[in-house]
């Protein structure tokens, strides 16, 4: 029994312990939560619905009772976003009386860039939450040097974005600090890093981190959704990013630039599998790229079959032969033939091309034009897909599933005679349209809609705040 005088000192202590007690039970209350809000805020994002922004209402400012009746619907909710898209979560394999630390931890998708990616997304929240993002119209293209009012509201956003190390909030002038950054920004947005803020820098420079979250969020998903039950090995061609990979065991083989078709002749979304490989392929003219590229340099230069080695056929397979003044008189007419380019140094399809069935004519080859791979918009073919590294991606089709190796290495040094190689197995190749993603160095990268395929999402959809 304590003494009289020993009283007020005890409930004094007990009261800093049961305050001590009471602020860490309200932590761990909170980090309870914390990774189930992070999963609930990104699908909301990818896929906004009026039940996941009441969830993250319940779970961001709801009362303890409330919070208590509806975790378990909310985890299950989250679980069956990814069930449905077939994305395996230890969530379903986890003991039921896990503790719900636990269970929110298990909602995770099992992917490497999940938390870069949840990471950004909680700081674009952030910034969504807390700062101003009015547009920035200096008016004109900036270059290093230039002085302009815009310059300090340059340099806080890219501060803001991560790009700049420092915020230099005194400056109009475009120094040198600000140049590295603004290149930083331009080589993650898949521009030309060559400082000048133009239209295109401007435009990524005033995407509202709400913008930014929700297209992150949306590739995320569709990207998982896709690898989720893809065979390996596999060819994944990312159309926007003018980019390849080669997966096999989990591991990238082999990365490389390639050009995409342009605008008005576009690199479809699709799927295949490589079934053979040329080498020294002959090129045969499809008639739209025949009449809207082929014919109109013979009306300018009748010797232009001649130049570029090309041979043209009748329908019945006898060669035609004209003179140079002939064929600029066929040129403006019909043009009742087949044309086919011999293979050699110039051939469009260069050295190699690899061949999948499908009814739009597309394929991957080789391309002589190799400086065309420097340039960082790469939508400039005609529909079918272009390869920087292509004698090391032939030499892995070689190594792995080129039937006749012996034909293949005697050919090597031979650039004239045309042969098909049949494949062990077929590869698959992947063609998909993702804008955004997390890069292996955690870095967030965006690129340009460079078909107009994505249809504006209204921002009406994400009145709801999501906190950070």
């Amino acid at each position: 029994m304590l003494s009289q005088s020993l009283r007020p000192i005890y409930n004094s202590m007990m009261g800093v312990v049961l305050l001590c007690v009471s602020c860490c039970a309200f932590a761990d209350n909170a980090n309870h939560y914390d990774n189930l809000i992070q999963h609930l805020q990104l699908q909301y994002l990818a896929e906004p619905t009026a039940q996941r922004a009441q969830y993250l209402g319940i779970l961001q400012s709801g009362s303890d009772a409330e919070q208590l009746e509806y975790i378990e619907n909310i985890q299950q909710s989250v679980a069956l976003f990814w069930r449905q898209k077939q994305v395996a979560l230890a969530f379903d394999t986890i003991d039921g009386h896990a503790s719900v630390i636990d269970k929110n931890i298990a909602l995770e998708p099992a992917v490497d860039d999940y938390l870069g990616v949840i990471n950004y997304l909680r700081k674009l929240m952030w910034l969504a939450e807390t700062q101003e993002w009015q547009a920035i119209e200096p008016g004109g293209l900036l270059r290093p040097g230039d002085g302009h009012p815009s310059i300090k509201q340059i340099s806080l956003r890219l501060w803001l974005l991560g790009d700049a190390n420092e915020y230099l909030a005194d400056e109009v002038v475009y120094l040198p600090t600000l140049v590295q950054s603004v290149k930083r920004f331009q080589s993650r947005h898949g521009l030309t890093p060559d400082a000048v803020i133009g239209p295109k820098t401007l435009f990524w420079l005033n995407q509202t981190p709400q913008q930014r979250a929700i297209l992150l969020a949306k590739s995320f998903v569709e990207k998982t959704t896709y690898l989720s039950q893809l065979p390996q090995p596999y060819l994944l061609i990312n159309i926007p990013a003018f980019d390849m990979v080669l997966i096999d065991n989990n591991q990238v083989v082999l990365s490389s630039k390639v050009i995409v078709g342009q605008p008005a002749r576009q690199t479809p979304v699709m799927t295949g599998q490589i079934s053979n490989i040329i080498i020294n392929p002959t090129w045969t003219v499809p008639r739209q790229l025949l009449r809207q590229d082929i014919l109109p340099q013979i009306k300018l230069n009748g010797h232009y079959f001649k130049d570029r080695h090309f041979d043209v056929f009748d329908f019945d397979g006898n060669r035609v032969d004209k003179s140079a003044q002939q064929w600029q008189q066929e040129a403006q007419g019909r043009f009742p033939y087949r044309v086919v380019q011999r293979p050699g140094g110039d051939n469009a399809l260069g050295r190699y091309k690899f061949h999948f069935n499908n009814d739009q004519s597309i394929y991957l080859h080789d391309t002589p034009s190799k400086a065309l791979f420097s340039k960082a918009d790469r939508d400039l073919s005609s529909g079918c897909v272009r390869i920087e590294k292509v004698q090391q991606l032939a030499d892995w089709f070689a190594n792995r599933l080129v039937i006749d190796k012996r034909t293949w290495n005697r050919l090597q040094s031979n650039y004239t005679q045309t042969q098909w190689f049949a494949l062990s197995s077929t590869l698959p190749v992947h063609m998909v349209y993702w804008r955004a993603w997390v890069d292996d160095e955690h870095v967030a990268q965006y690129r340009d809609d460079i078909y107009q395929l994505a249809p504006a999402t209204p921002l009406s959809l994400f009145s709801h705040k999501v906190q950070p």
